[in-house]
């Protein structure tokens, strides 16, 4: 399993809505399948499947990615009474979350940027299970991730960086030198397995 802990973020539709089931509520689209994500190093999309044996026990929303702040909504074991509720569709991962706008200012400040458009993004939180890489020997590599192994939060953002989502988040050096990492690690065991094939080649010669 990869050890990266990382965020990748979506410029899709998050909606603002109210009923009387659900009060004050947003939906959107954390995790979008077959994006293109270009970090500078490589390419990436997120396959479809990458979620079939994903942790979603335990996901919490907030805005951008701050860990210090109070979740405003939390699925627990996706179940009935969680304030967010998670959905596997066919082209990604939904999320509706219920918001507390009368009790907590954050709430509904969210609630009122989602409204005016001035926040139409999301963002998540996880650690990649498999992947495949494809042109590792080009300029600009393909990164196939093909399992995420956890998902720690979902974020409302306010630059998305995949297209196609509802939140984005922004490259910091972290997760730049994370992306090298992988690259490397990824052309490190792609060199390993070419010379492990030559060495069988000759010894049979």
């Amino acid at each position: 399993m990869k050890l990266e802990r990382m965020n990748r973020t979506f410029n899709c539709e998050v909606r603002a809505l109210q009923d009387e089931e659900h009060g004050a509520y947003i939906t959107g689209q954390p995790i979008v399948f077959n994006a293109t994500y270009d970090n500078g190093f490589f390419t990436e999309t997120i396959e479809a499947g990458a979620l079939d044996q994903t942790d979603l026990r335990d996901v919490r929303l907030l805005v951008n990615h701050d860990l210090a702040m109070i979740p405003l909504a939390r699925s627990r074991n996706n179940n009935a009474n969680s304030t967010m509720q998670l959905e596997l569709v066919e082209d990604g991962l939904n999320v509706r979350a219920n918001l507390d706008t009368e009790n907590n200012p954050m709430a509904a400040g969210l609630y009122s940027a989602v409204t005016r458009g001035d926040i139409s993004g999301m963002s998540f939180c996880f650690t990649v299970k498999t992947d495949e890489w494809t042109g590792l020997e080009t300029d600009r590599p393909v990164r196939h991730i093909t399992g995420i192994d956890k998902v720690f939060e979902v974020s409302a953002v306010t630059m998305p960086a995949y297209e196609q989502t509802s939140i984005e988040a922004r490259a910091d050096e972290a997760a730049l030198e994370s992306a090298r990492a992988a690259l490397e690690s990824a052309r490190a065991e792609e060199a390993e397995k070419r010379d492990a094939m030559l060495a069988e080649i000759i010894s049979k010669l």
